[in-house]
């Protein structure tokens, strides 16, 4: 006989599971769940706060909805870790981000309770909306309730889904999960609208005798109570109240300020809120009054990111997504003595030494100082800092901007984040040729955020746009020269690195002017007549190349090592000379081979008459899944010494056995 579940928690294979509970097993269900994220990812790492934020809401959602027949749709869905406990997925919990295991986003693939993956903020309200047109058009009845944090309010998709909201379906749920943060503190006017609803001391003494009011009403008669006329006396009267601009600040024609109702009533969109998003009672009630109301609305929920731990609430920011952690002490686990800086952290503080002594520059980050490492810049000159919320096409237009009046702004977004900017990038950076200097951080894997967050596009994407300058540094040292050399020219700029630790190398004390266009020659060909192997070995990947040339040297070949530094303007003169050369050549790239780094050799080779046989190192056409390491994902898809060795012995065969396969003029 098989033990009997000590907790609750193992009982739940399905949302049905959690129907049946009572409200006292549903917050001591709660209280496990906690536990369960906090023991887990203490473990493997994660998106903590946003996940102990919502448990109470992800409950109730589940105890008053039908999914997978009723669709939730999350932003950015880093916080569904809770809706894969209750969804069949709790045996497996412990795998989540890492090889193999469950993803930390909803992935359809996943699960048929998945209905829609997303890993960049501001996509929930226009994908639910579809889903919404699509069951009006089919006649079916379904519900599609969209989460979405206060932070996509800062990016600019989900206004143009409120925009067609009213006006493409009657029926609609949105719940507003609002926790005052994204991953750091929200900014902007939206944060302040919010902020002054949430705080303003009339409203919030009325709000709480409002729900007093509803808890108190049978969920049968809720729906018909909250239709009176009263009610909507109360709503129109706070937002009066609470939102009315003060007098001093009313535009010259009296109007000015936030008008007479809430944002979202001015849209179209019935609103019911502020409540407290971990009151399990109330959320249930107002989650069965959506079900049955006949326009659109929103229900806005105030949660606490981290709640159920100290340090977490203490370090919303840093709980966020973090990797493995001390429960006690609420720290990560310390990198191995002698890990050399991170990427990030070499960027922010070379950009600070930068800043400081060239007073045209100041960086720009879309929500991300930590992630980006641009924290050490708004400590440091935080009138040259720049935060625009999850706005990215914004940090983009808004650098040009800046850009036109002598400024040379800097953008510190990820590759991955960089690709919703495309349309500003080409038109309103490239096409007017202004100095503006990216810096796209997480270039290549993001290994257990999986193919959300791999930035393995850029190069493509970049390369076919006339005025862009695009490097890539081989180390941590070549990183801030290159961001030295990106400040001296006149032109869109692009310089892209990878997540994690560097190579080690020190840094110099002052950075060295690069030349534009120009590669560096590590090791050229010792004309031993030996078998001749060129390998180009692209940014990060360049120690690769090189441990790969010291063992095909130890096997008799001649090999040649060349860091490209520059994927465009690509340096023609040093490619096509080691080209003709070689009798291979050899491209490693942390990037995907179409469109890529190697293609771009190709292109040349073809255009210049060159025949010699060209091998390419890359990631394949296809979305790469995650993995606890970026070297589980390397050795999968053959981007290996190994895999090199392999190619080049079945290209040119074992020295000892060598005939020459070219004729060098």
């Amino acid at each position: 006989m098989s033990p009997k579940p000590t907790r609750l928690l193992d009982t739940i294979n399905s949302p049905a599971d959690v129907k049946r509970l009572s409200l006292a097993q549903l917050a001591q269900l709660a209280a496990e769940i906690r536990q369960e994220l906090i023991t887990t990812l203490a473990r493997g790492g994660g998106h903590l706060g946003p996940n102990l934020g919502v448990v109470e809401l992800t409950l109730a959602l589940h105890y008053v909805f039908d999914s997978p027949r009723d669709r939730f749709v999350w932003d950015v869905s880093h916080q569904t870790y809770v809706h894969k406990l209750l969804t069949g997925r709790r045996d497996r919990f412990h795998t989540i981000r890492q090889t193999d295991g469950l993803c930390g986003f909803a992935l359809r693939t996943e699960s048929p309770h998945d209905c829609y993956g997303a890993g960049h903020a501001g996509t929930a309200l226009s994908a639910a909306l579809g889903m919404c047109a699509a069951r009006d058009r089919r006649g079916t009845n379904e519900h599609i309730v969209c989460i979405f944090g206060d932070a996509a309010l800062t990016n600019g998709i989900s206004y143009e889904a409120l925009n067609n909201l009213a006006h493409t379906t009657k029926r609609f749920i949105g719940i507003l999960n609002d926790n005052e943060w994204s991953i750091a503190k929200n900014v902007g006017a939206i944060a302040t609208y919010l902020n002054k609803l949430i705080t303003h001391p009339r409203y919030n003494r009325w709000s709480k005798d409002f729900e007093r009011f509803l808890l108190r009403l049978p969920k049968g008669e809720l729906a018909l109570k909250l239709a009176h006329k009263a009610e909507e006396g109360f709503k129109s009267a706070m937002a009066e109240v609470g939102l009315q601009p003060s007098e001093r600040n009313r535009d010259a024609d009296g109007r000015g300020g936030y008008g007479n109702s809430l944002l979202f009533e001015e849209m179209g969109l019935r609103y019911l809120g502020p409540v407290d998003g971990h009151d399990l009672p109330l959320l249930i009630e107002l989650l069965e009054f959506t079900k049955n109301y006949d326009r659109p609305l929103v229900l806005h929920v105030l949660t606490k990111k981290g709640k159920g731990y100290d340090a977490a609430l203490a370090h919303p920011e840093k709980f966020h997504g973090l990797g493995p952690y001390d429960i006690a002490t609420g720290k990560p686990i310390p990198a191995k003595p002698g890990t050399p800086p991170n990427y990030q952290d070499v960027f922010g503080k070379a950009l600070v030494k930068l800043c400081q002594r060239d007073e045209r520059l100041i960086g720009i980050t879309a929500a991300m100082p930590s992630g980006t490492g641009l924290k050490y810049l708004e400590e440091a000159l935080p009138d040259r800092y720049f935060d625009v919320g999850i706005a990215e096409e914004h940090a983009v237009i808004f650098a040009a901007g800046m850009a036109t009046m002598g400024f040379r702004p800097v953008c510190a977004i990820y590759s991955t984040f960089l690709q919703r900017a495309y349309d500003c990038i080409h038109h309103d950076v490239c096409l007017q040729d202004l100095p503006v200097i990216f810096c796209m951080d997480r270039a290549g894997l993001s290994a257990n955020d999986g193919p959300t967050h791999h930035g393995l596009f850029d190069i493509a994407y970049l390369r076919c746009l006339p005025n862009v300058i695009a490097m890539a540094p081989k180390d941590e040292d070549e990183l801030v020269d290159m961001m030295f050399t990106a400040t001296h020219l006149a032109h869109p700029t692009f310089i892209r690195y990878p997540r994690g630790a560097g190579e080690g190398v020190p840094i110099k004390d002052e950075p060295r002017l690069l030349e534009v266009g120009r590669a560096e020659i590590i090791q050229p060909f010792a004309g031993n007549g030996r078998p001749r192997v060129a390998l180009f070995g692209l940014g990060n990947l360049n120690s690769m190349a090189r441990r790969a040339a010291a063992q095909l040297t130890a096997q008799g070949f001649d090999c040649a090592v060349i860091n490209p530094r520059f994927t465009k303007p690509l340096d023609a003169d040093t490619h096509t000379r080691f080209g003709r050369e070689a009798d291979l050549v050899v491209t490693l790239e942390d990037h995907v081979l179409m469109g890529g780094y190697g293609s771009a050799v190709l292109e040349l080779f073809s255009d210049a008459g060159i025949t010699t046989p060209v091998v390419r190192i890359g990631w394949p056409d296809r979305f790469i899944e995650h993995a606890t390491t970026v070297d589980e994902l390397r050795r999968r898809y053959g981007i290996t010494v190994e895999n090199l060795l392999a190619k080049v012995h079945a290209h040119l065969g074992e020295p000892h056995k060598w005939r020459p396969l070219a004729t060098v003029a």
